[in-house]
């Protein structure tokens, strides 16, 4: 019996070891592939497009036909902490491990690593965090009305870019969602009160779907003939040709996503910290 019950022990610490040392493995490959994913957001240029949302918070108030102004001196700094960089690119890598392959992963880190792939990503990074977008887009209205002139092939070219990347034309809608959030949330937490429900409200919001997204290629246009101004005819061909390879789409497809989600997300969050916000608070 002794003998017996020893072997059996031996047997149980045996299995316990083993899920013990199971358990340190797995975790050392979860933070492993979570430093590929912090990897890849760095690569893309993802962590700055992430980055770029909190300067959206400019439009929020102009949403809910208000202005900044009216919610006090305290505005700079909710938004600050509800667009929180670290906040948000933790937000990207928990959607990010749930879905993306290793092989989209690895096709779209191997593009971007290349000669060609870095040089864009430092455009791109460099023209999301321009805080001056009125005067972004003066620029780039320019150059799209001298490439109408002068250089149709490259605005061409840039038209069929901007295509790749929302292959599937749900920008619009995902705007609308982002609007819907937000003022329901706005509305919700009292900082509005609108009489209107959910279903009213989208609505609404379709009745100008047309001009909404007249305005967002118009816009989406500007932006790409500034953020590639520096960049060849060449390159700009070649960019195209990458983003229309299946496996990018799938990608953008779901960098988009999770973009437009944390935005909503973060549009919520700040809802909820407009509320008691007003002229009348210190500094």
């Amino acid at each position: 019996m002794a003998r017996a019950y020893q072997a059996v022990w031996r047997s149980v610490l045996a299995a316990v070891l083993v899920m013990g040392m199971l358990g340190v493995l797995t975790q050392g490959a979860a933070a492993a592939e979570r430093d590929r994913l912090k990897a890849f957001l760095q690569v893309t240029g993802f962590d700055v497009a992430l980055e770029s949302i909190a300067l959206s918070a400019e439009s929020a108030p102009l949403m809910l036909g208000m202005e900044a102004s009216d919610f006090g001196f305290h505005w700079t700094r909710i938004t600050k902490e509800v667009f929180d960089k670290t906040k948000m690119h933790a937000m990207a890598l928990d959607l990010l491990e749930k879905t993306l392959s290793d092989d989209l992963l690895t096709h779209a880190a191997d593009f971007y690593a290349s000669p060609l792939g870095m040089r864009l990503v430092e455009v791109e990074n460099a023209s999301h965090l321009v805080e001056d977008e009125e005067a972004k887009r003066k620029a780039g209205d320019l150059l799209v009305e001298e490439m109408t002139r002068n250089n149709p092939h490259r605005l061409a070219e840039i038209k069929r870019m901007n295509a790749a990347i929302d292959s599937g034309g749900h920008g619009v809608r995902a705007v609308q969602e982002i609007q819907v959030r937000f003022i329901m949330a706005a509305n919700e937490a009292g900082v509005l009160r609108l009489k209107i429900d959910e279903k009213g409200l989208r609505a609404r919001l379709r009745e100008n779907e047309a001009d909404l997204r007249q305005s967002m290629e118009k816009s989406a246009l500007s932006g790409a003939a500034y953020t590639y101004k520096d960049s060849s005819d060449a390159e700009i061909t070649a960019y195209a040709d990458a983003l229309e390879d299946k496996r990018m789409v799938e990608v953008y497809d779901l960098m988009n996503a999770i973009q437009w989600e944390i935005m909503a997300n973060r549009f919520e969050a700040l809802a909820a910290k407009m509320v008691g916000l007003d002229q009348g608070e210190e500094l």
